[in-house]
């Protein structure tokens, strides 16, 4: 039987079948898949093959994982050198942001995208709590949409609270498969209970000694929208650490530097030191920002030399 992975906890999987059965299920052995070193071999959004253990307790055995389409990873918290797939199989990623109350830094917004684009999934960026935004925020905003939507992003601002902006972000989920992420504390729970509102998901509020948002998830997990398509909420993250980018590779995931790479006087250009670098020139002709360099720069010094 074919299935799609809805909720991972460990060792137990729940999955549906094409024809709507859930089953509980366990993995049979280990798998090895594309030399990942993993903490979780499978992941929500994963395509499985089962063998039914018992039909009357609905259990079920995973004997085979067919080649994933894509997935977003990131480092293990508990271990840097291993790999955590947050979920695989997705059309496009939600990251939930917000300005305030807690504010999401912009390194984060942009090792996000790093990591979507790495891993060929395309990311829109949700903006939420615009009712808490005074004028510094929304000049934030303002700028920051700017330089997001110059370089193809989709930027989106809404307030969960107030119910505004709800009706176009729902439309882009129609009919795909969406990763939510983001901070703990931006809206992720609210969100889902505004697409599912017999569900009642837990929400908290920010932790007010600091300014932090509270873990309401735990486990990563697909939920069925009612008009097409499948989101797929996960536990807030403090940070988010790239796997697999190289120093020399870093650059290949900013859009508008990519445009520019074969411009450089050097094949190996870092964009840093290097003469005839096009992207320093487009930096200070102002057609790449300075804020998203000065993001690639503090990236690049975090990167290690050598990747593991």
């Amino acid at each position: 039987m074919e299935a799609v992975v809805y909720k991972s906890t460990g060792s137990w999987y729940s999955v549906k079948t094409l024809d709507g059965r859930f089953y509980n299920a366990r993995m049979k052995g280990v798998f090895k898949i594309e030399d990942i070193t993993s903490t979780n071999p499978i992941a929500v959004g994963d395509h499985v093959l089962l063998e039914e253990e018992n039909e009357t307790e609905n259990t079920a055995t995973i004997i085979a994982l067919p080649n994933r389409k894509n997935y977003i990873a990131r480092t293990s918290p508990h271990n840097k050198r291993q790999h955590h797939i947050i979920a695989s199989n997705l059309d496009q990623t939600l990251l939930f942001a917000t300005l305030k109350n807690p504010r999401t830094s912009n390194g984060f917004i942009d090792r996000f995208l790093i990591a979507a684009e790495a891993y060929h999934v395309p990311a829109i960026i949700v903006f939420n709590k615009a009712d808490l935004y005074k004028k510094k925020e929304l000049e934030q905003y303002e700028l920051l949409h700017g330089i997001y939507t110059s370089i193809g992003y989709k930027v989106l601002l809404l307030s969960l609270e107030q119910k505004t902006g709800t009706e176009e972000l729902q439309s882009v989920l129609k009919d795909k498969v969406t990763l939510l992420s983001g901070h703990s504390g931006v809206g992720k729970s609210t969100f889902i209970n505004t697409l599912f509102p017999d569900m009642g998901l837990r929400t908290q509020e920010v932790s007010g000694w600091s300014g932090k948002g509270m873990h309401t998830t735990t486990f990563a997990e697909m939920f069925d929208l009612p008009y097409g398509g499948q989101v797929i909420d996960t536990p807030g993250i403090r940070e988010f650490g790239l796997v697999d980018i190289e120093k020399h590779e870093l650059s290949h995931y900013y859009p508008e530097m990519r445009e520019l790479i074969n411009d450089c006087q050097f094949n190996n250009c870092q964009h840093i030191n290097e003469p005839g670098c096009a992207v320093k020139e487009a930096v200070q002709d102002g057609s790449i920002s300075v804020e998203r360099y000065a993001s690639y720069l503090s990236i690049f010094d975090t990167i290690d030399d050598k990747n593991y």
